[in-house]
Order: structure tokens, then sequence, then C-alpha cells
């Protein structure tokens, strides 16, 4: 048992000061979980249950966006071009179609995300960062459409924009 006056502090923390760290973003979650194993049904298990219920409708839900990328550039074997277009169909799985040329080439697939800026963001590193596993041309981004689903359908059903995305696969133009 420590011998000292009452309030005074532990011996060798007189330099030391106590500070308060904020908990993480995920601390009442762990809290509400932990709390979700006690098998009675108790007021404070509701209090706790009821803000996380809140929590969950504000946090934001991912979409699907429809992305269109065109790219262009100097003239590269068909070969070459449709190789390296297979290739990245079978890097990236959500390619539904790309068409192609020996300039040019069209990639349309679906991005899963939570807003227009994070597909856009995404869309526009997939040339880029597949060119060199994939071996696709040197060919610079020259077109980008995200649209969400809502949009790509009421396109196709009012018979504007492009058509689904049927045959599956790469095709030349």
């Amino acid at each position: 048992m420590r011998r000292a006056r009452p309030g005074a502090p532990p011996r060798g923390t007189a330099e030391r000061a106590l500070t308060s760290v904020e908990a993480g973003a995920d601390f009442d979650e762990a809290r509400d979980r932990s709390t979700d194993r006690k098998t009675d049904t108790t007021t404070e298990t509701r209090e706790v249950r009821e803000p996380r219920e809140a929590r969950a409708k504000e946090q934001p839900v991912s979409k699907l966006w429809h992305i269109t990328l065109s790219v262009s550039g100097v003239e590269s074997p068909l070969k070459e071009v449709r190789r390296g277009l297979e290739q990245l169909a079978h890097d990236h799985p959500f390619l539904l179609t790309s068409r192609y040329a020996n300039d040019h080439a069209e990639i349309r697939y679906w991005e899963e995300a939570r807003d227009l800026h994070d597909a856009a963001a995404v869309a526009l590193r997939l040339w880029g960062e597949h060119r060199q596993t994939a071996k696709l041309p040197p060919w610079e981004i020259v077109g980008l459409e995200v649209i969400d689903r809502e949009t790509y359908h009421q396109r196709i059903a009012e018979g504007y924009g492009p058509p689904p995305a049927a045959p599956v696969g790469v095709h030349p133009y």
C-alpha cells in the first residue's frame, strides 16, 4: 500500500502531465458490439443500439456507376491492342466490353463507388495502372463518361446513349 497525502500525485510523476486522447471513429461500434453480446435487453443496450442505427443511416452507401473510358494515340498493331484489352478484362473482372481500332479504344464497365468523384478517379487511373501489366498501348485518355445506374437504364429505355454492353468481351470497331 502506498503512503501519500490525499490528492498528491504518485512518485515520479511531478513532471508528467496526463493528456486526453479522443477515441477512434470505430470506438463506439466496438463498444456496441460488446454490449450486444449481453443476453438481457436492458435500457442501456437499447440506448446504445439506437445511436448506432442512426449512424449506419448517415454513412455513405456505394452505388454502381457506368463508366465509358475512351483512349487514343499512335497506331499499334491490332493483335497487340486486342491482346492488351483481353488481359485488362482478365485483370479487371468488371469490364463489360471493349471496342478497339489500331489508334483508339473504348472500354465500358461498371464501377462501385461512393460518389461520382470516386468513380471518376478510379476510372482515370485504370488505363495507367494496367498499362504495364496488360501491355496496353501508350495511349492517352481522351474521354470519360460516368453515369449512375438509374440514368444508364433511363437512357437505354428511351433509346438514347450506347446500346447495352452486349456482347460482352473485346471486339473491333
